[in-house]
């Protein structure tokens, strides 16, 4: 006797059919193209591209054209390759809350850098890592300072633990889970965080460079940290500020900007 088999797989095809409504290929490629150049550190050619790709030369090579063409891409300065321009951090930059969060910073900034002789700088957390928004250099000849655009994993900057401090538990654990932090390490991560949020700011002597000590603190929207204000600071000689009043500088600021964006209605 048959069967009727129709009703076992119809959601098949329906739900093909809606997977297939909502892609569009093209945007897909250029995608893929502008994540696999912010990952990489090196220029890329198109062979390369279309090796780590999967994808053909042919179906890259006018993709890559539009790219260079609309400003994402271009190519590097040897000439061995293409890499991304900095106008997706420009757009992102242009959004209303970070553009209004650093106009009310730099002023602050500016007079702490003076105050205390040293660079400073904010980072907000972006995915896995923490990014720099902007920055004042060091009054002077010489300094040290971070480039705007500097990226670092959140579990491996200072600003990045200052920021994790001042997250709810939901926040907290979905960081966790993205940075791939388990275990021990989230363990230790969370206990450091914890000590952070006690004392208000944090001091680390950087890992990437020697002599440098990262003064961090919160800047904060109601009891959540929307960003980290760091001071990266060098024992210099003569030393204008010494560290301990350094940090209670950093902590003053960080509670002025917080204040300020609050009664500015930062969204």
């Amino acid at each position: 006797m048959a069967t009727k088999s129709g009703g076992s797989t119809r959601g098949a095809p329906e739900s093909a059919a809606k997977t297939a409504r909502y892609r569009a290929p093209a945007l897909e490629k250029g995608l893929d193209v502008i994540e696999l150049l912010a990952a990489e550190k090196s220029p890329l050619n198109l062979s390369a591209i279309s090796q780590r790709l999967g994808r053909s030369s042919g179906e890259l090579f006018r993709m890559l054209q539009v790219l260079e063409f609309k400003g994402f891409i271009t190519t590097a300065e040897n000439g061995s390759g293409y890499v991304l321009t900095n106008k997706l951090f420009a757009l992102a930059m242009a959004q209303a809350p970070v553009r209004s969060l650093v106009e009310t910073a730099l002023p602050i900034m500016r007079k702490l850098s003076q105050d205390i002789g040293q660079s400073c700088h904010i980072a907000v957390a972006s995915e896995d890592q923490i990014v720099v928004i902007t920055r004042i250099e060091r009054p002077g000849d010489l300094g040290f300072s971070v480039r705007i655009g500097y990226r670092r994993e959140i579990a491996r900057a200072t600003s990045g633990l200052v920021i994790f401090a001042y997250q709810n538990e939901e926040v907290r654990r979905a960081w966790l889970k993205r940075c791939r932090i388990k275990g021990e390490a989230a363990d230790s991560f969370i206990e450091r965080a914890n000590v952070v949020r006690a004392r208000g700011h944090h001091e680390a002597a950087s890992d990437f460079v020697r002599g440098i000590v990262d003064l961090s603190a919160p800047i904060l929207r109601g009891e959540t940290a929307v960003a980290a204000l760091t001071i990266p600071f060098v024992h210099s000689n003569p030393l204008v500020m010494e560290m301990e009043q350094a940090a209670d500088h950093v902590r003053a600021a960080a509670r002025q900007i917080s204040n300020d964006i609050v009664h500015g209605d930062l969204p």
